[in-house]
């Protein structure tokens, strides 16, 4: 086939349950100028078969077999070698994308030159029929604040222009967040965009998440918001109170009252740090992370004294947006 204007990128593993309905997805979209390139990252069950037999019907798909099992993050980042488009657009191999989803977001970055990187709202689904809508940030200078607290872009409804990808890769030490880490570090070098419509389907597994997984999350997770603190803030791991500065970005209950204070402390530092850089929304920066402190204070595992001297003077700002009986059990619990 011709240089096609979007290649479509697909990794697979042991996906043969929902892998067609997936592929059924791509082919019939309503834009058809593109190459559908499915990575089989060596599965053991019927996912191979499935993708030859669709390869073998239609002359679109690229089919790259791998021989050795390399994991999520080296899989996309060979996608992204493969692809031929100008634009690269992603997908998980069990999700269902809507009949319009590249014409709509290839129609947004045409008409939008500025924006690198374009995801969309999605919808939920489990196999018991609930769905529930997932709305995220739509402009970029909300999109990367919210990257200091969440991932505020869904992986699979992303579409970019390849063009800003130049060295950008995902990165195998973030795994299982390599794509929460990949927008986010892009965010600081181009324009990002969600459109507020839900133009994909992502299929909600119940499933135990096992302690190794979770173990896993937390570590890339604290890894991230150290790579953040560093770039956007000047604050490396070195520093003395860096728990504090992670503590304002994550909650986390049953804190000690010296930590509560030198999360409160840290929080206060970030707001005014921006407040001079200007790299984030000032007022979703400090609503977010006030929101964060204040369910701090009260989940708090100890109250005392000093504590409660802190809230009332340095800390007072942020006391006083704690709810009014939550400040009389406070101020109680420190004094007796």
């Amino acid at each position: 086939m011709s240089q096609p204007i979007l290649s479509v990128i697909i990794p697979v593993y042991n996906a043969e349950k929902y892998l067609q309905e997936t592929i059924n997805s791509i082919l019939n979209q309503s834009f058809t100028d593109y190459e559908l390139i499915i990575l089989n990252d060596k599965s053991t069950d019927n996912s191979k078969a499935i993708i030859e037999k669709n390869a073998a019907a239609d002359s679109r798909i690229v089919f790259v077999d791998k021989i050795e099992n390399i994991g999520p993050a080296r899989l996309r980042n060979e996608g992204f070698e493969t692809a031929k488009g100008e634009f690269i657009a992603l997908m998980d191999a069990d999700d269902i994308a809507m009949p319009d989803r590249f014409a709509k977001q290839l129609q947004f970055l045409k008409e939008n030159p500025e924006v690198g990187v374009c995801g969309t709202f999605y919808t939920l689904f489990k196999m018991d029929g609930k769905r529930k809508l997932i709305a995220l940030p739509t402009e970029h200078l909300a999109i990367r604040t919210a990257f200091l607290f969440y991932d505020p872009v869904g992986n699979p409804t992303i579409m970019l222009r390849k063009a800003v990808l130049n060295d950008f890769r995902f990165d195998d030490d973030f795994v299982p967040i390599e794509d929460y880490e990949l927008w986010d570090r892009m965010s600081a070098h181009t324009q990002m965009a969600n459109i507020s419509e839900s133009l994909l389907d992502y299929r909600w597994h119940d499933t135990n998440i096992s302690q190794t997984k979770i173990h896993n999350v937390n570590r890339a997770l604290r890894n991230l918001r150290l790579a953040q603190l560093q770039r956007d803030f000047g604050i490396t791991p070195e520093n003395t109170n860096i728990e504090g500065y992670l503590n304002a970005f994550n909650f986390k209950r049953g804190l000690s009252a010296q930590e509560v204070i030198a999360t409160i402390d840290a929080s206060q530092q970030l707001i005014a740090k921006n407040r001079e850089s200007r790299i984030f929304d000032q007022k979703i920066l400090e609503k977010q992370m006030n929101q964060i402190v204040v369910r701090t204070v009260r989940k708090s595992k100890e109250f005392n004294k000093p504590l409660l001297q802190y809230l009332r003077n340095e800390g007072k700002p942020i006391f006083r947006k704690v709810r009014w009986f939550d400040r009389i059990l406070i101020t109680l619990k420190s004094i007796f």
